[in-house]
């Protein structure tokens, strides 16, 4: 197996990963590597991306906005030396496969087992900044990146091998980490690099392998990380462990604004193993020597603590309401019209609206942190999504310079988007500070998680088209009410533990995401043909309660509501739902995942419940598509489900979806994500909605929160891909959140003729809406 970058431990501590302890040689070569490939690209995603030109794999200009815009600098993606090669990425692994991906990608070009490879991930003090793991950009960001870097080191070590062996380079080829020439002559990568300075920038538009002739890339690789993970090993955050560690638990205030009146601390000192009580304001936490004990002071010093209220939150009832009369920021996102295609050819017009309340990401692992604090140098072990963010929001909270700080990512237990890893890396960070000498554990409680994490955010879409006689779509409005699904760490005020302390830092102030990436209005702009558009966002730059960035952003929602009301406008139309799509489109792959999905789950002209045809009770079937930003991913699905009117019940009988996302580096990769994509997404539409009062958030457990239980998964998923070698890589990760909440909505409207617009769609909401019936 690789060997892997592990969690990093500074070399105090006794860990078989650490790159000063002589078992692990290959990390020790790459602090010590003689080959460095670093560079800067101007900008860097323009230089990055992929065609297929004449036979030959080359870079070009891609397609996809880059997470590296600000061209920052990139150096030691790749080392050689004489014990094998290191590759780095400054993405951090959150469960979606790119530790498995990014070897692949470097072994491919660079003719290596994957098992050799030495992988690094996100690290501080050894990565590139590559900003944050989001937006499903790691693999065309990074991997793109990497597939580069590989293929000009092989370049270089050819170069180098042909002066050695005396013999031209077009007649010497690479295998099994050698390059080897037609006399039989050998050298090993180490040896052709030995004695030759190759640091030098990386140049774009250098001869890639032909994919035609991959072995690795585009096969079925068997993830790294799912080992340790299934046989218990230490695999998390939450896992770490080290010598000395004190256990540390912050006591949260009981609401949104609360400040602390007063708190006697003198008994919780006195209880067994507690080493520290820190008060800073109305911050507190507590250290103790074991964790029970940590949880036991927790629990005495937050009954101690006497807290004065903070403002009141919104009426629940009415929270869409109330989002819609908050001052906003308005933005044009689309305005189009076309004078050939007169919107007064409608013959029949349609509105509709669609809410969605706010989510949690509801980790199953409740966030965890540690940090070091030792020689006047912060070190912190985190799950978050953007190691350099943080670092730099640390420095400012701490008043440390940058280099002082190193910020070292571990997988966390169920991370996805900015949940609390952020703010638990800030806890640890203040509460070690006070223990110098003493890495100090932080995890959150179970109701902490879900009282503090900055949730997915509420949102609203109001939609009116118009249909022509034909019954094409000839005038298409939408209007969006939501903030900017982004509040990551952009400075120390950021950190919700800020807030609290005696001299609190304000958070920066959110800022829309451009389009076509987009934040709010992420997927908001229909890929269909469409004469005449008009989208505009009512950004609201405030929200009664925390908000950021849930996987996908807007694009679930914003998904969500243009394929439910494609499906609306194609029952109008009296069309069926497919082809009424496939008439609204041009793009050839659009159309290719479309027809992959729809044949595959055997759908035709006639089924039951369509148009004209019988009605099956309680029996439906829907289809939904959208390409991921308009830039990534293709995807399409259709489901088939049954509904208990008498509960609310929704059961999925089976789910078919096609996705194409360019070049496939690991099929089975690509199928987990969309598997996982699928029954998320699911899980949000059907069950998922925080609950508050006036006062506070009030689902602060599982049962407060239901989640998709086992019980409840569909009972069949099949995913079909599309592969196109020699194509971009495009991101997959986010792809199925959108299609699925609209794919449940229109199978729901198909099998009851109730369409509900407002989500989460099962239970009591859908046994409402059959009583009215």
């Amino acid at each position: 197996m690789n060997k892997d970058h592990g969690f990093g431990l500074p070399s105090g501590l006794p860990n078989p990963l650490n790159p000063l302890n002589p078992r692990n040689a290959g990390r020790r070569r790459f602090l010590a590597g003689s080959l460095t490939v670093g560079f800067t690209l101007l900008p860097f995603a323009d230089a990055l991306a992929q065609t297929t030109e004449a036979g030959t794999f080359k870079a070009a200009a891609p397609k996809l906005p880059g997470s590296l815009k600000s061209t920052p600098l990139l150096d030691a993606w790749i080392r050689i030396d004489a014990g094998g090669v290191t590759v780095c990425t400054g993405k951090a692994e959150l469960g979606t496969g790119i530790r498995t991906a990014f070897l692949q990608i470097a072994a491919e070009q660079l003719d290596v087992d994957p098992a050799g490879i030495t992988l690094i991930t996100a690290d501080t003090g050894v990565t590139p900044n590559e900003g944050y793991t989001a937006g499903s950009h790691s693999t065309a960001d990074s991997g793109t990146a990497i597939l580069n870097a590989a293929a000009q080191v092989r370049g270089l070590l050819l170069q180098s091998a042909a002066a050695k062996l005396g013999v031209d380079a077009a007649q010497l080829r690479t295998a099994d980490g050698a390059i080897l020439a037609n006399d039989g002559r050998r050298l090993a990568y180490g040896e052709a690099v030995a004695g030759v300075d190759l640091h030098q920038e990386a140049r774009p538009g250098l001869p890639l392998k032909d994919p035609a002739l991959f072995k690795v890339v585009g096969r079925n690789w068997p993830r790294v990380d799912i080992p340790g993970k299934v046989a218990g090993g230490k695999s998390y955050v939450q896992d770490l462990r080290m010598p000395g560690m004190v256990h540390a638990r912050a006591i949260r205030p009981p609401s949104y604004g609360a400040t602390l009146a007063s708190v006697d601390t003198r008994a919780v000192l006195a209880m067994p193993g507690v080493l520290q009580v820190v008060r800073d304001g109305s911050y507190l936490a507590v250290a103790a020597d074991d964790e029970w004990r940590a949880i036991l002071a927790m629990r005495a010093l937050s009954a101690a603590a006497v807290w004065n209220d903070g403002p009141p939150l919104p009426d629940p009832k009415t929270i869409h309401e109330t989002l819609r009369r908050l001052p906003a920021r308005e933005i044009a996102v689309a305005d189009r019209s076309d004078g050939a295609v007169a919107a007064a050819a409608a013959m029949q017009t349609l509105h509709a609206r669609y809410t969605k309340p706010y989510l949690m990401h509801a980790s199953i692992g409740p966030s965890c942190a540690v940090a070091l604090f030792q020689d006047n140098r912060m070190t912190v072990w985190t799950h978050t999504q953007g190691v350099f963010p943080m670092r730099a929001g640390l420095a400012e909270m701490l008043s440390l310079p940058s280099e002082n700080i190193r910020c070292i990512h571990v997988e966390g237990s169920g991370c996805y988007g900015h949940n609390g890893a952020d703010d638990a890396a800030a806890d640890a960070a203040l509460i070690a500070r006070r223990m110098p000498g003493r890495p100090v554990r932080v995890q959150w409680m179970r109701e902490q998680e879900h009282t503090w994490e900055p949730f997915g955010p509420a949102m609203t879409v109001d939609a009116t088209a118009a249909l022509d006689a034909s019954g094409r779509i000839v005038d298409w409005q939408c209007e969006i009410w939501s903030n900017t699904h982004n509040n990551r760490i952009d400075n120390a005020g950021r950190f919700m533990p800020t807030w609290s302390l005696a001299q609190p830092f304000t958070p920066a102030p959110p800022k829309p995401i451009p389009m076509p990436e987009g934040g709010g209005d992420r997927n908001s702009i229909p890929l269909y043909r469409l004469p005449n558009l008009k989208v505009q966002h009512h950004f609201l730059p405030d929200m009664p309660i925390r908000v950021s960035a849930l996987r996908s952003l807007g694009a679930y929602m914003n998904v969500f509501a243009i394929e439910s009301f494609m499906d609306e406008l194609a029952l109008a139309a009296r069309a069926d739902p497919v082809e009424f799509r496939l008439r609204h489109l041009d793009d050839p792959r659009a159309r290719d995942v479309i027809a992959l999905a729809a044949k595959q789950f055997g759908w035709r002209a006639g089924m039951p419940n369509m148009p004209g045809m019988p009605r099956k009770a309680n029996h439906g079937v829907g289809f939904a598509f959208a390409q991921y930003k308009n830039l990534m991913s293709y995807f399409a699905i259709a489901v088939e489900l049954a509904i208990v009117p008498e509960t609310g019940e929704v059961r999925i009988e089976r789910a078919v979806a096609a996705v194409d996302c360019g070049q496939i580096v690991n099929p089975d990769g690509v199928r987990n994500q969309i598997e996982g994509g699928i029954l998320q997404s699911a899980s949000w539409s059907l069950f998922e909605q925080t609950t508050f009062d006036t006062r506070r958030i009030t689902s602060y457990d599982w049962s407060g929160y239901p989640i998709m239980r086992f019980s409840a998964v569909p009972k069949k998923v099949e995913v079909y891909l599309i592969d196109r070698p020699g194509t971009p890589f495009l991101g997959v990760g986010e792809a199925a959140q959108g299609p699925t909440a609209a794919v449940l909505s229109n199978a729901i409207a198909n099998a009851c003729g109730k369409r509900l617009r407002d989500l989460p769609l099962a239970g009591a909401r859908l046994k409402a809406a059959l009583g009215e019936a």
